[in-house]
């Protein structure tokens, strides 16, 4: 006992150091980023130095040691359930009383969301590519995060269709471009035969309800975020499976990065990995990586792009640690993902758009 103690004091001041250390690195990556921040918004041109340019620091102390009394450790935290299609289903149907229109095949899917696509300008290239890398190249219009192999599993989050929205996604959809979908499918209607017409007027009603109920917060992701927690905020994420409805919010989600990029003064065309950096990490930290120049991208660490607990649990960054790998490396994985027949499939109904 007197070994372990001596051996647990060694690990506790090790861990502690390691820990100030670790927490004096993140502080400087949120004050980088507010003096970039700020920069833009008085039109300063952001540089090199504006980034932390090292990795962050990584534990290299001695492990924890074991406990030679056979005192079992304490057992971790239960996990959260995460909810799934059924749960989404079920509460459009409790709180909505809807049921979205399945598609008539997964084809029928792709096309419609070709279409919709296309008609916001977004290309095959990009809606492709990011397709292939958000469901890894095959996944169907219903596939949610954790469960792409359709052979089991657990969910990892809410992240649900073509290009893996979340709840909070879909509520800020809503609240941003509610009079998008309700144009969308009252422009249908119109098109559309008599018995068409009135379930397509019902949905409109539904999705009206949807929207104001995704606008009783104030528009702001953390108060989004909340609300797509509730029993109605789970409902309202069903919208992504519907074959009138999901299409649009699909496309949304890639829109309002390429919009916010434009706004920027970005005036290039994003390539599909560029649009999945503002997809992954959110279009402010995206945009902060599509902008740099390619030489900056070689030396700036991805960790400037994330949160700590974000980053901790991304390999994929940790791996690629510059940003010039980090969209090497989605590119590589698109690249992969777009020889999967979900990919091609994709890829031939934009061809009839």
């Amino acid at each position: 006992m007197a070994d372990y103690r001596k051996k647990l004091l060694e690990y506790t001041a090790a861990r502690r150091a390691f820990d100030d250390e670790a927490e004096a690195y993140w502080t400087s990556i949120t004050e980088k980023r507010r003096s970039r921040i700020a920069k833009r918004r008085n039109n300063e041109t952001v540089v090199v130095s504006d980034y932390v340019l090292t990795q962050p620091p990584v534990y290299s102390g001695p492990p924890m040691p074991v406990d030679p009394s056979g005192a079992p450790p304490p057992p971790p935290p239960p996990r959260a359930p995460i909810p799934v299609v059924a749960d989404f289903l079920s509460n459009a149907m409790t709180h909505f009383q809807f049921a979205p229109r399945k598609p008539a095949s997964e084809i029928d899917y792709k096309r419609a969301y070709a279409k919709v696509a296309s008609s916001f300008g977004l290309t095959k290239d990009q809606a492709v590519r990011v397709y292939g890398f958000e469901s890894g190249g095959n996944g169907k219009y219903d596939v949610q995060a954790g469960l792409e192999s359709g052979t089991g599993g657990r969910a990892i989050s809410t992240a649900l269709g073509y290009n893996q929205l979340l709840t909070t996604n879909t509520i800020d959809m809503l609240a941003e471009h509610g009079g998008i979908l309700i144009k969308a499918l009252k422009d249908k209607a119109a098109q559309s035969s008599a018995a068409q017409r009135q379930d397509l007027e019902q949905k409109h009603a539904i999705l009206a309800r949807m929207i104001a109920f995704c606008k009783t917060v104030p528009n702001e992701w953390s108060a989004h975020e909340k609300l797509g927690v509730t029993p109605q905020g789970l409902g309202v994420h069903a919208l992504n499976l519907d074959a009138d409805v999901g299409p649009y919010l699909q496309t949304l989600k890639l829109m309002d990065s390429v919009n916010f990029a434009r706004r920027k003064g970005y005036s290039g065309p994003l390539s599909a990995a560029e649009l999945e950096m503002m997809n992954l990490t959110g279009d402010g930290n995206g945009f902060d990586m599509v902008s740099m120049p390619q030489a900056m991208r070689t030396q700036v660490p991805t960790s400037n792009f994330f949160q700590r607990r974000g980053y901790e649990r991304n390999p994929v960054a940790i791996r690629n640690n510059t940003v010039s790998k980090l969209i090497a490396a989605t590119d590589a994985k698109m690249d992969k993902e777009m020889a999967l027949q979900g990919a091609k499939d994709l890829a031939g109904a934009f061809l009839l758009n």
